[in-house]
């Protein structure tokens, strides 16, 4: 957990003794996304910081706008422009402070888009966008935004709506970060109304809700919002992500560092 703020040694300590209390009071109905947002909701207190992140999420978005031009002549350049930005927006989500504050964009990219996918529901994903009327785009990462954004212009649907935080927690995306970005000129952009660092529809706003139950189809970026949305077992969902821990890993069958575009309707036995 990286938090670059001055926080007394016992404040440190009081901090562990809740986050230990916290864990045994949710662990008889423990869900990821729901403990970290009480978790950080407890750290903000600690640090008198509505955004903690805030910080480093503007230097991951000014990082990755700084690349923005050089990958968008990879794309323009290349034989299958769609695959590549794909292959872009999924190498974006190695920014993620929740999972490993150690991260190397160049390299993440450069692999990215010299592997396989492990699991590539990418040609059906091309087919549902050419063929659907409305999509939904989830975001993940402050930072990997940018990344949405080139694959965002690639797709260049007529209508795609883009999904943001409802507020701050982790480095998550939220709608400062879209406007900071640029994301609101190339699409619509709402917020989930919601500060769980996943989407939880149950817990979204009405106004995230009607759009997720009209849309076509349904982008979704990162492990974050793949636990969350996982247990619908929607067919509409494609989810976009690197895997960085060994339980997603095994969940999904494939090695860690593993880049996916998965949809539950090509690969049901993963859903039990």
């Amino acid at each position: 957990m990286l938090v670059k703020e001055n926080i007394s040694n016992e404040a440190k300590q009081c901090f562990t003794n809740d986050m230990i209390n916290l864990y045994q009071n949710s662990r008889n109905s423990f869900s990821g996304p729901l403990f970290s947002r009480e978790l950080h909701t407890i750290l903000r207190g600690y640090t008198s910081n509505p955004d903690p992140y805030r910080i480093e999420k503007k230097e991951n978005n000014d990082q990755a706008l700084n690349m923005a031009s050089d990958l968008e002549v990879i794309i323009n350049q290349s034989n299958d422009p769609f695959n590549v930005a794909l292959k872009l927006s999924i190498a974006g989500n190695i920014i993620d402070f929740a999972a490993n504050d150690n991260f190397n964009l160049k390299i993440t990219i450069d692999k990215a888009l010299r592997t396989e996918l492990a699991i590539d529901h990418s040609i059906r994903l091309k087919h549902k966008l050419q063929t659907s009327d409305s999509v939904l785009y989830l975001g993940d990462n402050a930072g990997e935004i940018v990344f949405d954004k080139l694959f965002i212009r690639t797709i260049n649907h007529r209508n795609l709506t883009y999904v943001v935080r409802g507020g701050p927690i982790i480095n998550d995306a939220t709608m400062e970060d879209a406007e900071y970005t640029g994301m609101n000129k190339v699409a619509n952009v709402i917020s989930n109304g919601f500060d769980a660092p996943s989407t939880v529809p149950s817990e979204s706003s009405r106004q995230f809700q009607q759009y997720f139950s009209k849309a076509d189809i349904i982008i979704s970026k990162g492990q974050g919002n793949l636990e969350g949305l996982l247990p619908l077992n929607d067919k509409r969902i494609f989810f976009l992500l690197m895997v960085k821990c060994d339980v997603m890993a095994e969940l999904l069958g494939v090695d860690k560092e593993s880049f996916v575009v998965f949809n539950p309707a090509s690969f049901n036995n993963i859903i039990h």
